[in-house]
């Protein structure tokens, strides 16, 4: 499949909840193809801005739009549409409370496709199985039949189904054990690579959203920060007390460096 064709630009975007700004005035942008993360304390607002991004909190100010590369032209759709929420899929922190306790994983998968109008059900379904490491002897197990990292796999495959250009991941893997946690960010970084997705990852846990993304954004009390690349995030090269806090109170992460050779 080819590169993404889509990233994604968020400028002044402001949320309020009555006299409470969550996010006050963030602005970002995400190359297409490219893995981007969000990182603060609980409170930060990093989640608001995803769910903002999607439609799921309220935008007081600001906009969002979609971003094409050099080599694509076409009109992109706007946010809130049909063609947008498509395009842009979210992955949720707990992957029990995602999942319908009372449907089949074949129902879960198959509910986004009726949505939208979407023909090929089976293809599809197998499909996205397949793409997030499960056969379809999955398809008619419940979730509570599923260990923690295979729901966080149904998770994924529910947003993938709809062939998205962006995924939005939302602390995609803080309630799995470490063991679970790695393979997930190992298929997250597959899937990116082999889909040629692009990525807005929020994360608490500096060596999680370092391993996965190139640059990130330092949020608190719903202010920006600073922007670092993830090799200066590792090497301890940023600018502010609060990402050396941050830093501190994540017990020495590691950044392992993935190669970009051939």
């Amino acid at each position: 499949m080819s590169q993404a064709s889509t990233g994604l630009e968020v400028q002044g975007l402001r949320v309020v909840y009555g006299d409470f700004v969550a996010v006050a005035d963030t602005s970002f942008r995400v190359e297409p193809g490219a893995s981007f993360g969000i990182v603060g304390e609980s409170g930060s607002g990093k989640s608001t801005v995803l769910r903002a991004i999607c439609g799921l909190a309220p935008l007081s100010a600001g906009n969002v739009q979609l971003v094409a590369d050099a080599d694509h032209t076409d009109a992109l759709p706007s946010p809130g549409s049909k063609p947008f929420r498509r395009l842009v899929q979210m992955v949720f922190q707990d992957p029990y409370g995602s999942l319908h306790p009372r449907q089949t994983v074949d129902r879960i998968l198959s509910e986004p496709l009726a949505i939208h109008g979407i023909q090929d059900e089976q293809t599809r379904i197998e499909r996205a199985l397949d793409d997030v490491g499960l056969g379809g002897g999955f398809r008619f197990r419940y979730p509570h039949q599923l260990s923690g990292g295979q729901r966080q796999r149904i998770a994924l495959a529910r947003a993938l189904i709809l062939q998205p250009q962006v995924l939005l991941l939302d602390e995609p893997t803080s309630a799995l054990d470490a063991s679970v946690q790695a393979e997930v960010l190992n298929l997250l970084e597959d899937l990116r690579a082999r889909l040629g997705l692009t990525f807005i990852m929020v994360s608490h846990d500096l060596a999680v959203v370092t391993h996965l993304c190139d640059d990130i954004l330092v949020m608190q009390r719903g202010q920006t920060v600073e922007r670092v690349s993830a090799a200066d995030l590792a090497a301890r090269r940023v600018q502010e007390d609060y990402t050396r806090r941050l830093m501190q109170a994540s017990g020495g992460f590691v950044r392992v460096v993935r190669s970009t050779g051939g």
